[in-house]
């Protein structure tokens, strides 16, 4: 009988153990971490045992050594200068993902527009200075064509070709930390960075993470906000590209912030603002920037495209202006009454 009790309580000890080890886990609560990297701001908020800033710092920082193009001693400053440097894994990924987008997109996607964006200047304070003849000068060296990896290196058609990932990098270091927090075995978060977000399992609520689809307004400052759309984001990433806070005006008429790398000009474009959706945020980052430059009917023809031949599905929230100048909306998120 004696034995029989001793084996009775180990059993019922041992299903304890097991049982809370899947779910009673009390220390567990929401963190959130949050800075600032590549010239934008961060937010991360996860459920977990214990917070992680030293971890999420300490990767943010093995990527911005790879892909800061600000950086002298990133790996993509030294490929720009021509100088010998062993690719890492970011530089790898993201490279590979641009030439892809670059090719489904024929070229409306292209990082090696660095030129003509510097031409250009942050905010076009060099737009005085930008002639017909210094674009076709610096038109030379932007094609994605005219770069290949191989035998890990990066080969060039000319030594004067820069590359520029800022149009893909904040994206795939939403991904990075998003796998970061994921190898702990974290199932519940929010990743943002600059405003691209993915996020998993659900909020501190209980409910799939919501976010944001701002109105576009023209605005310099970034001062002004005003809500045009929640989603829920369940398992997916999503990244908006806009031109209502980045653009010129020159003799009464207004250019956006997206370059245009065939024609080297800024895009000319319907589109106010470009939001994608998809499992990863590298994705969703290249192609909301391929958008703001296509506008919106080759847009939805180069996603029914993709959903067409296979592709990963892309859905989209686009914001742009009508023939009458007035603010219209495509999507194919389900609205609230459909769910």
């Amino acid at each position: 009988m004696h034995l029989l009790k001793l084996a009775y309580l180990f059993i019922t000890t041992a299903l304890f153990f097991l049982i809370c080890g899947y779910g009673c886990n009390t220390n567990e609560t929401y963190y959130l971490s949050q800075g600032e990297i590549f010239h934008t701001t961060y937010h991360i908020k996860y459920k977990y045992h214990k917070p992680l800033d030293n971890d999420i710092v300490r990767q943010l920082q093995l990527f911005n050594a790879s892909l800061n193009p600000f950086d002298s001693t990133s790996v993509i400053s030294k490929i720009n200068r021509n100088e010998p440097v062993k690719i890492d894994s970011f530089f790898l990924t993201v490279f590979n993902k641009a030439q892809d987008v670059s090719a489904q997109t024929s070229g409306a996607f292209d990082i090696t527009c660095a030129p003509l964006i510097n031409l250009w200047g942050f905010g076009f304070q060099h737009s005085d200075n930008v002639t017909p003849e210094i674009i076709d000068s610096l038109k030379m060296f932007v094609g994605y064509n005219k770069i290949k990896l191989k035998d890990e290196k990066i080969i060039k058609e000319d030594s004067r070709i820069t590359l520029n990932c800022s149009a893909i990098a904040k994206g795939y270091a939403t991904d990075i930390i998003a796998n970061l927090l994921e190898s702990y075995g974290i199932a519940d978060y929010m990743v943002e960075i600059g405003g691209e977000v993915r996020g998993k399992g659900i909020n501190p609520k209980g409910t799939c993470w919501k976010i944001e689809i701002p109105q576009p307004i023209d605005d310099h400052t970034g001062s002004i906000t005003k809500q045009q759309e929640i989603i829920d984001l369940c398992d997916r990433s999503i990244a908006t590209s806009g031109n209502y806070r980045n653009y010129y005006i020159k003799d009464g008429k207004k250019y956006a912030h997206t370059i245009h790398p065939k024609i080297g000009y800024p895009a000319e474009s319907d589109m106010l603002s470009a939001s994608i959706i998809c499992k990863d945020c590298m994705t969703a980052d290249a192609y909301a920037t391929a958008c703001m430059t296509l506008g919106v009917d080759s847009s939805l023809q180069l996603l029914n495209h993709l959903r067409t031949a296979g592709h990963e599905i892309l859905d989209y929230y686009f914001i742009y202006t009508d023939n009458e100048g007035k603010m219209q909306v495509k999507t194919s998120l389900k609205a609230e009454s459909e769910k």
